[in-house]
């Protein structure tokens, strides 16, 4: 529950741009190119995608703790960037240090859980670590759209931030303890999902193995790399939408919001439905649901509608977030696991930045609701892809 409230927090630090930069862009640095007014999510996927994948080896090599600390303190400038910088540049430059601090700060949290629990229940964990991440970004974004509404948006909501980060670093420093050992107690008695899974694996055999050769993890990397895509999307022109069909900045921080908390809420029921059904009718489910929401969003004008989409939209995700660490928890073996994770992480925040590139060429050239339904009709191969090929396999290797 500690990690639990962690993660919270980091979703939080996270949250505080949700409502705030994409009218920042247009508004203070009058960005009018949806591509220029993006860049900020591609340098934090690209940013945080990388961290992603170290944060693994790094956690295996000197534990987990070291590395949240670290995630924390490379946090501290990003309130007083956002703040004070003058210029889009400034910006850019603090969401490149916050996907560095995510990176290692999400990414532990949710190893630090896997090893706290068995098979039977890491559905379960993933739900509760993702849930609260996302409860802390959704429950921000409200925050942040009602003090930018009332105070403007500078300095206001980034004080909320900055409040996050420094009791995120004092929890992390004098209340998380060491989890390593006990994926190494997991790892002497583990047996493997198939021949090719097994303990002794190189980090590249790990990377090639997550991200193309075993059939469940690379449809899960593209999966989880696709979601990410649809967020990005989500992010950076859901506002400038809603805000260009005359709503008022309080119900685009509404709307901001909504999305995430049905994904965080929903979490904690999926995760532990991924324990008790399987991975695979999740994840397959979760996609489709998600291409209907953003058809939905792409098609539809005025608040009532966009609200059910963003209902829909977050209800697909959290179909889909929880199950998919999970099922990379089922065939990854405990000693490498934590690199299996980073990999799988690298390419799904990657799904930003790439989100981040298509949206904003597509809403240049044909407008918002066109980049929409390619992001839509993405999503839903995404999810035939893994009807197709991730293997129906017994998540609970303890039956």
């Amino acid at each position: 529950m500690l990690l639990v409230t962690v993660n919270a927090l980091v979703g939080g630090t996270l949250g505080q741009e949700r409502t705030v930069l994409p009218l920042l862009a247009g508004q203070i640095f009058h960005l009018d190119l949806y591509t220029s007014a993006l860049t900020y999510i591609l340098a934090f996927g690209l940013a945080k995608a990388a961290t992603n994948y170290f944060a693994g080896t790094l956690s295996d090599r000197y534990g987990r703790k070291p590395v949240l600390i670290a995630g924390w303190l490379t946090a501290l400038p990003v309130p007083l960037l956002l703040i004070f910088g003058p210029s889009w540049g400034w910006i850019v430059a603090a969401n490149i240090v916050l996907g560095i601090s995510q990176g290692l700060t999400w990414s532990t949290t949710v190893m630090m859980k896997m090893d706290l629990v068995g098979p039977s229940r890491r559905g379960l964990a993933m739900g509760l670590n993702e849930a609260a991440g996302y409860l802390g970004v959704a429950a921000t974004a409200l925050a942040t759209g009602y003090i930018a509404a009332n105070y403007g948006l500078r300095p206001g909501p980034f004080l909320l931030g900055a409040a996050y980060i420094a009791l995120g670093l004092g929890l992390s420093v004098f209340a998380v303890k060491e989890t390593h050992n006990h994926a190494k107690l997991e790892a002497a008695n583990h047996t493997s999902a198939h021949a090719a899974a097994h303990g002794e694996l190189s980090n590249r055999e790990i990377f090639t193995l997550t991200s193309f050769r075993d059939k469940s993890l690379s449809s899960v990397s593209q999966a989880g790399m696709v979601n990410n895509l649809n967020d990005g999307l989500a992010w950076g022109l859901f506002p400038v939408l809603f805000a260009a069909a005359g709503l008022s900045i309080e119900k685009i921080g509404i709307l901001a919001a909504v999305y995430p908390a049905v994904w965080g809420a929903g979490q904690l029921i999926t995760g532990a439905l991924s324990d008790k059904y399987g991975r695979k009718p999740l994840i397959v489910g979760g996609m489709l649901v998600q291409a209907v929401a953003l058809a939905m969003v792409a098609l539809g004008t005025g608040f009532g509608f966009w609200l059910t989409a963003a209902v829909l939209l977050g209800a697909g995700t959290a179909m889909v977030y929880p199950t998919l660490l999970a099922a990379i928890g089922d065939v990854a073996h405990p000693a490498w696991r934590a690199r299996s994770v980073g990999i799988y992480r690298l390419w799904r925040d990657g799904g930003f930045a790439v989100g981040a590139l298509l949206a904003g060429i597509l809403a240049d050239a044909y407008g918002i609701p066109a980049a929409v339904a390619v992001v839509a009709a993405l999503t839903g191969l995404s999810g035939i892809l893994v009807a197709v090929r991730m293997r129906n396999m017994d998540h609970n290797p303890l039956k």
